[in-house]
């Protein structure tokens, strides 16, 4: 095969400085792996270049809105080609004040709910989502305070959670959704706003991040990004930064089964970008 049909562009959303840092290690990675199946990273600050790349393109890190977007433009035909372990169990959790949790999702009725940017999968969509399914239309038996900071970023910031978990803990609103890894994230960086909030609500599980590809992506060149991809190793010293920014320890191959919720979702009528 010629270099010409073997190259990949690649375009990540470069919504903070350690994602340039990410793909520069990741590129070297691949051009390591012999067949150079990626050639360049295109940083971009729209969520819709996540998945208008040109063909032959595959998109780093698709966030899950961008993902089911881009299955509708493609009538159901874009390839995943791997995702990261944590994105394999990705759930929203509602916080209140310590002391003020809730039994089940209708007993959130006539309370303020604090959301995330309204085109978040993870801090806005699917908690109105799960949350009907569990009894609880939301959207008319709650306040909601929504915080839309970043739009178009899909909520990959967090900045819009962090004013989630602010707005509980000076009770501006008496619950909040975030993404469960954000939580983590904040109570680890020992954020004062989540010291006396806890967990009242955590949604079922479902997919986040992938590698989305268009359908003419040639299936050669498919198949060595992905043996590129799964086999990085956390225990390579030279990897492991990188990783680490990634939030990953192992890259899986992933599907199209946890992205349902999403997907019925949108059809609903949420946003689509």
């Amino acid at each position: 095969m010629s270099r010409a049909t073997a190259e990949v562009r690649v375009g990540c959303v470069a919504y903070h400085p350690r994602i340039v840092t990410i793909w520069e290690s990741f590129l070297g990675w691949f051009e390591a792996q012999g067949s150079r199946p990626t050639t360049s990273c295109t940083p971009t600050t729209s969520g819709r270049s996540a998945h208008c790349s040109p063909a032959r393109s595959t998109s780093p890190g698709t966030r899950t809105l961008a993902f089911v977007a881009a299955e509708q433009q493609l009538g159901g035909e874009a390839r995943i080609l791997g995702m990261r372990d944590v994105d394999a169990e990705f759930a929203t959790v509602i916080v209140t004040r310590r002391g003020e949790t809730f039994e089940d999702a209708p007993a959130l009725a006539g309370r303020r709910l604090a959301l995330g940017s309204r085109d978040s999968g993870h801090a806005a969509i699917l908690p109105l989502h799960y949350l009907r399914e569990q009894g609880l239309d939301a959207e008319t038996a709650c306040e909601l305070v929504r915080f839309d900071t970043d739009l178009g970023k899909h909520g990959d910031t967090g900045d819009s959670e962090l004013r989630v978990v602010r707005a509980v803990a000076d009770g501006t609103a008496d619950a909040g959704a975030l993404g469960e890894t954000t939580l983590a994230a904040l109570r680890a960086e020992r954020v004062p706003a989540v010291a006396d909030l806890e967990v009242s609500w955590r949604s079922p599980t479902y997919y986040h991040c992938n590698f989305t590809a268009l359908p003419s992506l040639d299936d050669g060149v498919a198949q060595r990004w992905l043996d590129a991809l799964l086999a990085m190793s956390y225990d390579d010293p030279s990897q492991r930064q990188a990783m680490d920014l990634e939030g990953v320890k192992r890259w899986l191959p992933g599907d199209r089964d946890g992205y349902s919720a999403l997907a019925e979702a949108m059809a609903a009528g949420a946003p689509s970008t």
